[in-house]
């Protein structure tokens, strides 16, 4: 019995490394369901989607990236990297060739649920986020710090925008003022509009604004009767990929009777910061709100 005991002492030694490795493994599971069980940080990173980079250059893990879409050039931190396709078309040869630990990709659109099976059933573990709020974009990044070894700098980061963000409520709080009335075009013609759901209705709400358009989607389409009946105090013109050289508001035969084209309050919103769920975001909430607060202290003047 003695033995026995000696025995299992001895065998309970040699698996107590093993058993703590288990012990300290993560899991990373994304807003399909789908899992990844990690023993060790991950160091080679392809995300399809642009915020993800931002994200991971904020968190100080650049490094950890090994491609770029075609789109992302723009961002100093990884221009130098391959490029790998389109957030929607990737290549799937050039994304193996990288040997990637994980790749990122947009949740919401089919067809970007598909490219991320075809690249499951090339043996890739694919994560799959929803980013369509500010709380997605926390939740995220808590995610990314995780994923990539950079706890502590997520939760420096995600107090940074919490507070941020608390301080814009605040202004706003401080406004005795109704809320500036917005309407946020999305593309012209065939006029889309942002709705309720999104990143940009909540940019709009943080900075004290109402989008006019309540339709609870992303993009509404709108007619020009509905804009005219709306009114609204401030006219937004989103400008980049879905809305590249949009004509000015004043320029529009039925534009020019809207109180905000009439009063010169048409402002121009760089699509990338504005409608992409990532940490400019928030320098578009404030950028916004600076705007919507000082008209809203002139009508209190008036």
């Amino acid at each position: 019995m003695k033995n026995t005991a000696t025995g299992l002492a001895f065998l309970c030694l040699l698996l107590s490394p093993l058993m703590l490795v288990a012990s300290d493994a993560a899991q990373i599971t994304d807003d399909t369901g789908r899992s990844v069980t990690l023993n060790t940080p991950v160091t080679r990173v392809i995300a399809l989607y642009g915020a993800f980079n931002e994200l991971l250059t904020a968190l100080d893990a650049a490094d950890c990236l090994v491609a770029r879409t075609a789109s992302d050039a723009e961002f100093p931190a990884i221009a130098h990297l391959p490029a790998i396709g389109t957030h929607m078309r990737p290549n799937a040869e050039l994304i193996v060739a990288q040997k990637p630990d994980v790749v990122l990709q947009l949740a919401g659109r089919q067809e970007a649920l598909v490219q991320a099976e075809s690249l499951r059933a090339l043996g890739i573990d694919v994560l799959t986020f929803t980013m369509e709020s500010f709380e997605d974009i926390f939740r995220v990044t808590s995610v990314m710090g995780e994923l990539v070894g950079r706890q502590e700098q997520a939760t420096v980061l995600v107090a940074s925008f919490r507070g941020r963000l608390a301080a814009l409520y605040a202004r706003c709080s401080e406004q005795k003022q109704p809320r500036a009335r917005v309407f946020y075009e999305v593309r012209y013609p065939n006029l889309l509009a942002a709705g309720t759901c999104g990143i940009v209705n909540e940019i709009i709400t943080a900075a004290c604004g109402e989008n006019v358009v309540r339709e609870p989607k992303k993009l509404v389409r709108c007619n020009e009767e509905t804009l005219i009946l709306s009114d609204p105090d401030i006219y937004i013109v989103q400008q980049g990929p879905m809305n590249p050289a949009p004509p000015l508001p004043a320029d529009r035969p039925h534009y020019r009777a809207l109180r905000a084209v009439r009063a010169s309050r048409v402002l121009t919103a760089d699509e990338k910061r504005f409608a992409r769920p990532g940490p400019r975001a928030i320098d578009a909430a404030e950028e916004l709100s600076d705007e919507l607060l000082a008209y809203l202290i002139r009508q209190s003047s008036q």
